[in-house]
Formats: C-alpha cells, structure tokens, sequence
C-alpha cells in the first residue's frame, strides 16, 4: 500500500495546474471545488424523455443524501479561529489575517451547537427534489399511494425525509405516507454493520496514506503570508491544517443563506483551489468508489440496500400499487451505491490518479442531496421497465436495452441478483 502511494505522489507532484475539463469547471464556478459540500445543482436540469407508448410510472425507488449541512465537527471551525487569534494575541497578524479572523469568528458563533445539522438551503433542496419528483411522475403518487420513507438515525437525514413528504403531502393530502428513522433500519441505510464496519478500517487505512498526498502536494507558504507577518512563525503542519481548514469552511458557506454575502475564496489561487480539490477528489474515489486501492469492494457495503431496492420493487410490481419508497442517508453511501448500481461512469476503476480529476468528478456525483431514483413503468400487458435517474439526470444502466433510457426490469433485476451473490472477501489489506 504505502508503495502504490508513494508512487502517486511523486508523479502527482508535477501536477500542479493541469488544463482540463474539471479546471475550467472550477474555475468558471469556484463552489465546485467544495467537492461534497458543493450545493445540490439544480438549474438547468435536462428535460426527461417521454415513456416508451402504452408505459406509465407507478413506483420509485430512491435513495437519498441529506441536504446542505454545517460542518460536522465543531472543530472544524474553532480550529482555524484558535490558530488565527494566538497570532493575533502575539501581534502577528497582517490586515487581512484580522480580517479573517472577524469573518471566522462570526461564523463560529452562528455555528455553536450545530455541527452536523441541516442548514436553511439544505431543508429547501429536499422540498424542491420532492416537488420535482411529483410534478415529473404525477402517476406515482396518484390518490392512495403508498409512499414509505425512511431515514437513518442522523438528525440531519430525519429533516431532510420530513422536509421531502411534507412537500409531497402538500401536494396530495390522499397519500398514504409514512416515515421512520430507526436503529432497526441502519445495516441497509447507513453505518455500524458487518461489512460496513470493515469497509470503514480500509477507508481509514487510505485516509492515512492519502493523507500524505496533501502533505505532498498542498504548499501553504503563499496563502500564510497574507495572513502572518512573520509566515515562519506556524510550523508547516500548521500551517497546512490552516489552509485546508479555512478552504473547507469557504466551501461549505454556500449552504447558507445567513452566508451568500460571505467570500474566502478570493483568499486561495485558482491553482491552490484546483489542487486542494483535485487532492478531495482523490480521497473521495480512492475510499468509497470502486477504486482498485480499496480492491474494488467499497460499492458492496450497499449490499443490503441493493437487496432492499429489489425486494420493495418486487412487492411494488407484485402488488399493482403505485407509490415510493423513499430513504434518507449520506453521500458516503450514494456513492457506494451508485457504483453498485453501476450508474454511468461512476463505477470507473483506475489507478491513475493523476488523471482521475479529468474522468470522475466528486462534485457532480456526491453533492449535497444526492440522489438515486429507479423509476419503474408498466403497460396493460404487465411488461415492467426502468428507468435511472442520478442526481436527475437520466443515466445508463449495465444491461442492454432496446429503448434507451428505459431497461427491462427482468434483465436489470437478474444483472444485480448476480452481482449480490459475489463473494467479496473483507478481511484483506487495501492494495
């Protein structure tokens, strides 16, 4: 492992600022590069394509990430407030360190307690995506549909799920919903399972190699000295922690309204902003994607999720019902799960890294609310089809069909039977 790593990192090194699509992406919106914190995008959303003729959508099966959040430790903002104010308390700051040490301050006290919670904008993505799934498949949630929603345990999921049928209540008073958020739940919507826990040692086992990377690759020396009279005076991992610490809180401002007005981009270069994410970008693949240094086994702690989607769908076809099933969880497990899905190229495995920003994009995947609908039809013969739909956007599932973007369900439900019976062997090291 340690190896592989460091081979990454002496080629990674001379990729400093490579022009490519995920650059001029960034570059042309900086929020992008807040990786799972960038907000959910939801202009201009592609027009679906009709159902095939005699076909209407009757069930949905969906997974879903919570909305935009605070950061999920308290830390997060009262570190870089402590470093900047012992500079500041020794006379060390320059004008624009005491700037910032104004700005981060302001945002810590709005932040106090809250760690982890669900913000204002990330409440309202949840009742828009629920709007737009109601408008999009009016015959889902017709007079007496079921719609069983469910969350994990996370405050931040149970108000996303609430705020999501809320909306669709509003919308149909005759829906039959219910919702729960319980223990019993979580070996299928999140964490502490069997294989989720060993996944999680493996994950932290990259974090502490792909640490190094950042260490590697993320010089802090420009950014220290707008703040620091005297840069020297923060030892370099300092210094380093400072950097990123302030560049995630720039990232995830912009899921605040209390916060529209607020910039500390202008703080990073565009090349120190692209590698910072490209580094994210990095971390995010290598531990929860279907990425070789994992050994290929991180979309299969959504085994059981997978089983779930199959199991309800089949009840929902078996029964002629129309209606949803709606789950609320975390990016850490939509990324998995889009990989099991195999959902375009989400599933992509390489061992390049140094190319990886220009083919797999963490902020168009796991942004905040992230989703993943499976929308099924039926004609009056009974033939069921599906279709995907990522982040709503229609995408590509791993059978063939006659009738892009819609599958046959028998073949896409044998496709992933299959795949659920692979043997994966956890007790191993990551590559």
């Amino acid at each position: 492992m340690r190896r592989f790593i460091t081979s990454i990192i002496v080629a990674a090194a001379a990729v400093v600022a490579i022009a490519g699509t995920s650059q001029e992406e960034i570059a042309a919106r900086l929020t992008r590069s807040a990786s799972n914190h960038t907000i959910y995008p939801e202009t201009n959303l592609p027009a679906l394509t009709p159902a095939p003729a005699g076909y209407e959508a009757f069930y949905i099966d969906h997974y879903g990430r919570h909305g935009s959040r605070w950061l999920t430790r308290q830390s997060s903002y009262q570190r870089p407030v402590d470093v900047l104010m012992k500079g500041h308390n020794d006379g060390l700051l320059t004008e624009q360190g005491e700037r910032l040490l104004v700005t981060l301050r302001q945002i810590l006290a709005a932040s106090m307690n809250r760690a982890g919670e669900l913000s204002d904008k990330g409440a309202e993505q949840h009742q828009r995506i629920a709007e737009r799934m109601y408008n999009n498949f009016p015959s889902v949630f017709t007079d007496g549909a079921v719609v069983d929603a469910r969350s994990t345990v996370v405050i931040r999921c149970i108000l996303s799920m609430q705020n999501a049928t809320m909306t669709l209540r509003k919308l149909n008073p005759n829906l039959r919903i219910t919702t729960d958020a319980s223990y019993h739940d979580m070996y299928y919507l999140g964490y502490g399972h069997g294989e989720d826990t060993l996944a999680n040692h493996i994950s932290d086992e990259i974090y502490r190699h792909t640490n190094e990377m950042y260490e590697e690759n993320v010089h802090p020396e420009r950014f220290v000295k707008q703040l620091y009279t005297v840069p020297d005076s923060l030892p370099m991992p300092v210094a380093q922690r400072l950097m990123r610490d302030v560049f995630d809180i720039a990232g995830s401002l912009q899921g605040h309204h209390a916060f529209d007005n607020i910039d500390l981009f202008h703080l990073f270069t565009g090349d120190e902003i692209f590698e910072l994410w490209r580094m994210r970008n990095i971390d995010w693949y290598t531990r929860r994607a279907n990425s070789p240094m994992n050994g290929n086994r991180m979309p299969f702690i959504t085994r059981a999720l997978v089983r779930d989607f199959l199991d309800k769908a089949d009840a929902a076809v078996a029964s002629g019902e129309h209606g949803a099933a709606l789950r609320f969880g975390h990016g850490t497990i939509v990324l998995p799960l889009a990989c099991m899905l195999e959902l375009d190229n989400v599933n992509l495995s390489t061992t390049d890294l140094d190319n990886l920003h220009n083919v797999w994009k963490c902020y168009d995947i796991i942004p905040k609310a992230c989703n993943v609908q499976l929308v099924f039809y039926r004609n009056a013969a009974g033939d069921v089809l599906v279709k995907a739909l990522f982040n709503e956007h229609e995408a590509t599932l791993p059978v063939a069909t006659d009738m892009a973007p819609y599958y046959h369900w028998k073949d896409l439900r044998a496709y992933y039977e299959k795949k659920l019976a692979t043997e994966i062997d956890w007790s191993a090291h990551a590559e």
